[in-house]
């Protein structure tokens, strides 16, 4: 019985080591041969999201663009107005004031820290050692009551009211299927400045061979979220770049000393 005991302590100990030896490329790896493969996703050019926000009861559309090398809106449907957020033309960042309703151009150094992700897509963790980021496991953790490897990923600094400050983003990994479940980050600037933004995924669907969450609940952790329900997802759209510009009329210049709505974390 003694040795029985001792041998199910010892397969314990091998176990733990065994999920604990697990690095940081091993996981995303894993992570990326889950959802297509590595190859799959270098030749995506772009990604189109078609998905609804419940606010108040009122299910309000949005249209989300992304291209690789920047380029990059948001538009939201409401009560016949297209609002439109994180609109980047590879120059220029602007968003739609929820409260004036007219676009404002986000500040100079919002832009330069927008310019130092146009690298990311699809997601910062595809080519991160490309991009001069560094990627270290940092263990195992629940996240959302799931046991889930926990990554951290260190960017290339911001500047923040004129400082340089770390760029660090966590993601959550499945531990049995290595498929992300969330993220978290501080953020940085604005209202909720010192909080940590928490981003949660799940409901994986193929979509051209492909795997993307549909279900996303992006908001503040221990506060307020917003689910998001993605309706369709199109791989290397058109996209319209009329969108892109900044509306001159009914526009407003950027408040050098305060960030614009919709900016950057």
């Amino acid at each position: 019985m003694k040795f029985i005991k001792s041998a199910c302590f010892l397969l314990l100990i091998l176990l733990s080591i065994n999920t604990n030896a697990q690095t940081a490329d091993e996981v995303i790896d894993g992570y990326y041969e889950a959802i297509g493969g590595r190859d799959a996703w270098n030749k995506v050019e772009g990604l189109k999201y078609m998905a609804k926000v419940n606010q108040g009861g009122m299910e309000i559309p949005v249209e989300m663009v992304q291209i690789k090398g920047g380029k990059s809106y948001m538009k939201i449907s409401f009560q016949g107005l297209n609002l439109m957020q994180n609109v980047f033309d590879g120059e220029t960042l602007w968003n739609t004031n929820f409260q004036t309703m007219k676009a404002e151009k986000a500040t100079t150094e919002q832009i330069e820290n927008h310019k130092l992700t146009v690298g990311d897509f699809p997601d910062p963790l595809l080519n991160y050692k490309e991009n001069g980021y560094t990627l270290e496991m940092v263990g195992t953790e629940t996240f959302d009551g799931t046991e889930a490897f926990k990554l951290k990923l260190t960017k290339k600094p911001m500047t923040i009211d004129g400082n340089k400050v770390d760029d660090v983003e966590f993601y959550f990994f499945e531990t049995e299927s290595y498929a992300l479940i969330g993220s978290e980050s501080e953020i940085m600037e604005g209202p909720m400045k010192g909080s940590v933004s928490q981003t949660k995924l799940s409901d994986y669907q193929e979509v051209d061979g492909l795997m993307l969450p549909f279900a996303i609940n992006d908001g503040v952790k221990d506060g307020p979220s917003q689910p998001i329900v993605i309706e369709k997802i199109e791989l290397n759209p058109t996209m319209d770049e009329t969108l892109l510009a900044f509306p001159v009329e009914s526009s407003t210049e950027p408040a050098e000393t305060a960030p614009a709505t919709g900016g950057n974390k």
